[in-house]
């Protein structure tokens, strides 16, 4: 399982870094990190998932100076959502050119514009665990127009769950990489 695989192996699967398109009961059973410290993945049948993105109903709404914390619905169960709009004041984005910064700091200020009570959001980011509680870190947010835009993402996440995730990662062998990655000779 998780354990199983070392770190190079599972940097290999699609699913690694990619945003998985995921409902919210599935990715509130996903197994979670056996360590801590951000940069784990979690697993879902033995591969690892980092990044996610659903479609839901905004059910609840904070907004606070440095973030916007949301839940979103999407009919399967409820999923809490954390923006940070912080980025000209925290201390990780100082290190990041000026323009770059400001930048995504009012695309964040626009993203927490659009996501309102009621509203039917696509959002895509990184699962985190704060307070040993599972929230997802948007990198994404975007209103949907469609009305049918969530049963379209349900039945995505069905067929992909069918045809992809629950498959093994084609991954190489074990025994045929040493532990750099290289192939034995």
């Amino acid at each position: 399982m998780a354990g199983s695989k070392s770190m190079w192996e599972w940097g290999l699967d699609p699913m690694c870094l990619s945003h998985v398109k995921l409902l919210s009961f599935d990715l509130l059973s996903l197994q979670k990190p056996s360590t801590t410290g951000g940069s784990e993945s979690f697993w879902r049948k033995g591969r690892p998932v980092r990044n996610v993105e659903m479609v839901g109903v905004v059910v609840s709404r904070e907004r606070k100076d440095k973030f916007l914390k949301f839940e979103l619905d999407d009919g399967s169960g409820c999923v809490p959502w954390i923006l940070w709009l912080n980025h000209t004041t925290n201390r990780y984005y100082s290190k990041t050119d000026k323009l770059p910064m400001e930048s995504m700091a009012a695309r964040a200020l626009k993203q927490a514009e659009q996501v309102q009570l009621g509203r039917l959001v696509r959002v895509q980011g990184r699962i985190t665990i704060y307070n040993q509680q599972l929230q997802i870190t948007v990198s994404s947010a975007l209103v949907e127009k469609d009305p049918n835009a969530e049963i379209l993402h349900w039945m995505e996440c069905i067929r992909l769950a069918v045809r992809c995730y629950d498959f093994p990662a084609p991954i190489p062998p074990s025994h045929n990489l040493s532990d750099s990655g290289r192939k034995r000779s």
